[in-house]
């Protein structure tokens, strides 16, 4: 570890990854005999052959992918750190969110969002997965349901309100929540309120299921805005969808809508202090007209 050949296990990492020493040597900006005698330096320290070499086609053996995959990890959370410490990491917000969130409500912000915060930077992942922030990959993330890790922070982003949406031209055959029955009812699978509740508030049993069925709530909108049947969403979802007149909410006024808390703002204590977090939240906040939400970062 004292003379750490820094350069050749770059050179093992590029190769190993592209399977190729030219297609290292060209990432690298070197020749391959050059990936190829960085990688034998490697191998002498070592004192293991690292790949299988047949001709110009190399592969990794046993020994190399153990390695590759250390290394692989090293140089990751060697990037990490430096974008962390580095000029710009204190503007750089890495953020994941629900992808519904992010595609229907974030999306279109994101431009205002970077507007009011000069110098901000934005790299955003909307993966069904949660971040469990173990790898230090994401600041914070914007969940759909509470959070299933234990030891973060968690800030509610105020109640959503849930009700039948349809295009207009479907609105002119619903006079009240009865009619919904003989209509067809798109479903969004993973959602938390579901027909079944909406139907049950308003004193009705819910039709056999029937009609389209989606796993995303975007899709669920876009396949109203189609005119595909009619989707049971959340207003701030489909926000710009009824703001633009392509939705409507049949009902307003004359149902038993339902509220939730459907998103979260959650982060591990560690990104607290991050100034990136603290213009998000106090951003969010103002958004969605949720006072204290910015006071806790």
């Amino acid at each position: 570890m004292n003379h750490l050949p820094l350069g050749s296990l770059r050179a093992f990492e590029a190769a190993s990854r592209t399977s190729s020493f030219r297609a290292a040597g060209e990432e690298l900006g070197i020749s391959p005999s050059a990936v190829s005698h960085a990688i034998r330096k490697l191998e002498d320290l070592i004192g293991l052959e690292l790949f299988e070499r047949e001709g110009r086609s190399v592969r990794l053996n046993v020994a190399g992918e153990a390695l590759f995959r250390h290394v692989a990890s090293g140089f990751d959370e060697l990037r990490q750190g430096l974008e962390r410490v580095g000029s710009r990491s204190g503007n750089l917000l890495r953020l994941h969110c629900a992808p519904s969130m992010a595609t229907q409500w974030l999306m279109p912000r994101l431009k205002e969002l970077l507007a009011k915060n000069a110098g901000l930077e934005v790299r955003l992942s909307a993966s069904t997965d949660y971040p469990r922030f173990h790898t230090d990959e994401f600041d914070a993330d914007i969940c759909y349901g509470p959070p299933r890790q234990e030891g973060l922070i968690v800030l509610p982003l105020g109640e959503e309100t849930v009700t039948p949406l349809c295009s207009p031209e479907m609105a002119a055959r619903i006079r009240e929540p009865a009619d919904l029955i003989a209509l067809d009812l798109i479903e969004s699978e993973h959602k938390r309120v579901r027909w079944s509740a909406w139907f049950a508030a308003n004193g009705l049993s819910p039709p056999s299921p029937r009609g389209n069925r989606f796993d995303r709530s975007f899709m669920a909108i876009a396949a109203a805005v189609d005119q595909l049947g009619v989707t049971l969403e959340s207003t701030r979802l489909a926000e710009r969808e009824l703001q633009r007149g392509q939705l409507v909410a049949p009902l307003a006024g004359r149902c038993q809508d339902i509220t939730y808390v459907g998103h979260y703002l959650v982060f591990p204590p560690t990104a607290k202090p991050r100034r990136a977090v603290r213009m998000f939240a106090q951003w969010l906040a103002t958004e969605l007209q949720i006072e204290g939400l910015g006071g806790h970062v």
